[in-house]
């Protein structure tokens, strides 16, 4: 991850997460992020609405040009990109994998913007509709709505099962002149 809103959004996902695949949506506070929820949406995990924005942060919709709520979310990307990002929220979803993307977009001077997508799944619960989280980060700030968004480079991320703890070593001297250094947990 490029951009600094995406690190702190992934590092609060994976903190609410704990041991689990992704946590509750209800575990999920707001006011924890709350500089990044201008850039934050949620969607509706239904493939056959086409994603539909349950909420989106107030930059992101002057960026896609109004309210989006209840739009669909690849109906924003050119049509090549499309099929693509909904392929990419579809295994977000249901695989619980979170996704990371880079995106531009044709700025209304006509200039690029280079944008970085993270798309964080919610564990799923019985008689619930499955959702996801994301932002939309821009690295320079354009002015005015954007053109179509388009799919530049994409991957899925695999957050570590077991929490990372460091690792103490130990020094072996097996024979004069070689030392062996093992790891311990």
């Amino acid at each position: 991850m490029k951009h600094p809103s995406n690190r702190e959004l992934f590092a609060y996902w994976n903190d609410r997460r704990g041991h689990a695949k992704a946590p509750e949506r209800s575990e999920f506070e707001p006011s924890a992020v709350r500089e990044l929820l201008g850039d934050i949406f949620v969607l509706s995990c239904d493939a056959d609405a086409e994603f539909p924005f349950r909420m989106a942060g107030t930059r992101l919709c002057a960026l896609l040009g109004g309210d989006v709520k209840d739009k669909s979310f690849p109906a924003h990307f050119s049509q090549p990109s499309r099929r693509e990002i909904a392929e990419i929220a579809t295994v977000v979803a249901e695989e619980t994998l979170p996704a990371i993307a880079g995106v531009t977009a044709a700025a209304p001077d006509r200039s690029t913007a280079h944008f970085e997508l993270l798309l964080l799944p919610f564990a799923t619960r019985a008689h619930e509709p499955i959702s996801l989280t994301g932002l939309l980060a821009p690295f320079e700030t354009p002015q005015g709505a954007l053109g179509p968004l388009e799919i530049v480079s994409w991957r899925y991320i695999h957050p570590p099962v077991e929490p990372i703890v460091p690792r103490a070593l130990r020094k072996l001297a097996l024979a004069r002149g070689l030392m062996v250094y093992e790891g311990l947990r």
